[in-house]
């Protein structure tokens, strides 16, 4: 190893003891590291792991090992490795239809596998026995994220014309949303027949 690749070995080094041991991070963590180009991160990264200073959580992923004397390795979960890099490349998440309808009390079925919606594209995430599946949709599917306007809209996408026009549907959402939250709801971009049937919940 020459000098150079020494020095910036070192540097990556003491960076990542800055780190709390299990916390997940990619190489953007070294981008204000100097001049070091990220190909050179890279190789001091993969010498960290070999040497057993880092672990490899995922594809790009990497964390300091952290060791619980309960439960041994700790590992972060496969949907927090997923929103960590949907947050690094802008990508939307929204949890599922399903789960949305569940979240709405309008079932009770749950989810084998999780699986969220992103604006990104299809990646199935496994991290030790947690794995999570992301599956690509258009943005008017992603509107209002993270929010009960967000869910209502997954539910009824998920739904359909069919299901999703059901008064009895319709009423359970409306009994959930403030007025602000049904406005903004009202307001979001929608199919004819979602549209159609908030116009009628509007009313009641």
């Amino acid at each position: 190893m020459g000098a150079d690749e020494n020095s910036t070995a070192e540097r990556v080094r003491k960076r990542v003891k800055r780190i709390p041991k299990g916390h997940p991070f990619t190489l953007r963590r070294f981008n204000h590291v100097g001049e070091l180009s990220r190909g050179a991160i890279g190789k001091a990264v993969a010498r960290l792991v070999q040497s057993g200073e880092l672990e490899r959580v995922f594809r790009g992923v990497y964390m300091r090992p952290k060791v619980s004397r309960h439960i041994g390795k700790v590992r972060p979960s496969a949907i927090a490795i997923a929103q960590m890099l949907a947050r690094e490349k802008g990508h939307l998440l929204q949890i599922h239809g399903a789960e949305a309808v569940r979240h709405l009390g309008l079932s009770t079925q749950m989810q084998i596998q999780p699986i969220y919606y992103t604006s990104g594209p299809n990646q199935v995430i496994r991290v030790g026995n947690s794995t999570v599946r992301l599956v690509h949709k258009p943005a008017i599917q992603l509107q209002h994220t993270g929010t009960k306007v967000g869910i209502a809209l997954t539910a009824l996408f998920y739904m359909g014309k069919k299901e999703g026009t059901n008064p009895q549907v319709v009423a359970a959402i409306k009994k959930q949303l403030s007025p602000d939250e049904l406005h903004k709801l009202s307001e979001s971009r929608m199919p004819i027949w979602m549209r159609k049937a908030f116009a009628s919940l509007k009313s009641h």
